[in-house]
């Protein structure tokens, strides 16, 4: 066996031992809660004792809008490595940007069309 394999098998062992260590020790020395109404209470934002019901429903307004954003969030990520390259990929490179953009601006066309984005 080759020297980096035994040494890759020493710091997996090594690492699942420290991780096991750290998972016992924990148990031991962490905080104990013994009361079963604190621990399944609800905690939300230093609120111990929130007021009103969580059973709420969310208008689809607020999934429109975030996947939304996700999807014009995402254009960076194709504009960026774009821009670096832009004088290596030529007349080709900015033609296939102007047809990427016309398209993401035909779904915000759509988008405002259908009103997703107005809050009556």
């Amino acid at each position: 066996m080759s020297t980096q394999l035994v040494l890759a098998s020493v710091i997996f062992v090594l690492i699942g031992f420290i991780l096991s260590a750290v998972f016992v020790l924990t148990k031991f020395v962490g905080p104990k809660n013994e009361e079963a109404q604190l621990k399944n209470s609800v905690y939300e934002s230093g609120v111990s004792n929130p007021v009103g019901n969580t059973n709420i429903r969310f208008s689809v307004k607020f999934y429109l809008v975030a996947i939304s954003f996700l999807l014009f969030d995402v254009e960076v990520v194709f504009m960026f490595p774009w821009a670096v390259n832009v004088v290596e990929l030529g007349m080709l490179g900015l033609v296939k940007m102007f047809i990427f953009v016309g398209l993401l601006f035909a779904g915000l066309i759509y988008i405002y069309k259908k009103k997703a984005l107005s809050w009556d």
